[in-house]
């Protein structure tokens, strides 16, 4: 009996690894990050010094258009889905994920640079401020 539960019990968790890879497959062609954003996450994150947490991307209510772009390094949870872009590592929860499908996101350092640029192509409006859209 118990030695049946542990074999159901490592075949669930094979199939949450095959499901959280496949996730994870179809997310890489639904986010891109520029080399630009990528080298300058890597640059933040080893100013942070804490190799537990890994930039966290995310959509929440408020700004100018109904919702806002927020970032902060956090730590993984167990809902989150994983990216990985050109050796940088970013997260994003369930919700998030599903309303920056098909964004790029990238980095503008130059003269009148804004920092982070999230383009996301499923905005119907966005504010001037680049942070805020519906």
């Amino acid at each position: 009996m118990i030695k049946n539960e542990l074999q159901n019990s490592l075949k669930l968790r094979k199939l949450l690894a095959l499901s959280n890879a496949l996730q994870i497959l179809e997310v890489v062609f639904m986010i891109t990050l520029t080399e630009r954003a990528a080298k300058q996450i890597s640059t933040l994150q080893s100013d942070l010094n804490d190799g537990t947490k890994v930039l966290r991307i995310f959509v929440e209510s408020g700004g100018c258009s109904g919702m806002q772009y927020g970032m902060s390094f956090d730590e993984p949870s167990v809902e989150d889905t994983v990216i990985e872009c050109h050796g940088v590592k970013v997260l994003m929860d369930p919700k998030s994920l599903e309303v920056l499908k098909d964004v790029t996101i990238d980095f503008d350092d130059g003269l009148h640079g804004k920092g982070f640029e999230i383009k996301n192509p499923n905005a119907k409006n966005s504010c001037g401020c680049g942070r805020s859209f519906n």
